[in-house]
C-alpha cells in the first residue's frame, strides 16, 4: 500500500505522461503537415514511448492497491515557428518531467515509501537519456539553422527512429 499523498503524486505524474503523449502527437502532426516526415516519425515514437511511460504509472498505482484517477489533459501547442521551436519546447519539456519525476523521489523519501522510490529510479535514468537525446537533436538543428540541405540530412536521420516496447517494458 501506498499512502494518500504518494498515490495523488503518482496519479497527477500519470496526467503529465498523457499530456507528454499528447504533446508528442501533436508534434508528430505538425510536422507531417510541413513534410517533415522523419520528424513526425521521431516525435510519432516520442508518443509512444510516453504512451508506456504513463502506463508504468498507471499499472503501479493498481498494483499498490489505489485507484487510478484520470484527469483532464491540457490541449497542447498546435503550431511551431520550426523544427528548432519544437525541439526546443521539448527539452523544455523533459526538464520539467525530470522536475516532477525529481520531486516524487523527494515524497516517496519523506513517505519513506521505499518501493515507490525503487520504481521511481527507472524514470530517473530515462529522464537523463531523454534530455540527452534532445539535446543532440538540438545541436545538430543550430549548426544547420535554416539550411535546406541540413534539414533534409536532420530529417532522414530521425525518420531511422523506431519504437521499442521491449527495451522500455524493463521491471516496472
Amino acid at each position: 500500500m501506498i499512502s494518500k499523498k504518494i498515490a495523488e503524486a503518482l496519479n497527477k505524474q500519470l496526467n503529465n505522461e498523457m499530456f507528454s503523449a499528447y504533446l508528442y502527437l501533436s508534434m508528430s502532426a505538425y510536422s507531417e503537415h510541413i513534410g517533415l516526415k522523419g520528424f513526425a516519425n521521431w516525435f510519432y515514437v516520442q508518443y509512444q514511448e510516453e504512451m508506456v511511460h504513463a502506463m508504468k504509472f498507471y499499472k503501479y498505482i493498481l498494483d499498490q492497491g489505489e485507484i487510478v484517477r484520470l484527469m483532464q489533459i491540457d490541449q497542447p501547442d498546435q503550431e511551431f515557428d520550426s523544427p528548432l521551436d519544437m525541439f526546443e519546447k521539448t527539452l523544455e519539456h523533459e526538464r520539467f518531467i525530470t522536475k516532477c519525476i525529481n520531486e516524487l523521489v523527494d515524497i516517496a523519501i519523506q513517505e519513506k515509501d521505499y518501493a515507490t522510490h525503487t520504481f521511481l529510479q527507472w524514470f530517473i535514468t530515462e529522464q537523463v537519456e531523454e534530455e540527452a537525446s534532445v539535446g543532440e537533436i538540438l545541436d545538430q538543428l543550430k549548426l544547420v539553422q535554416n539550411s535546406g540541405n541540413g534539414l533534409f540530412m536532420i530529417d532522414k536521420e530521425l525518420g531511422q527512429r523506431t519504437f521499442n516496447a521491449t527495451e522500455l517494458a524493463g521491471d516496472n
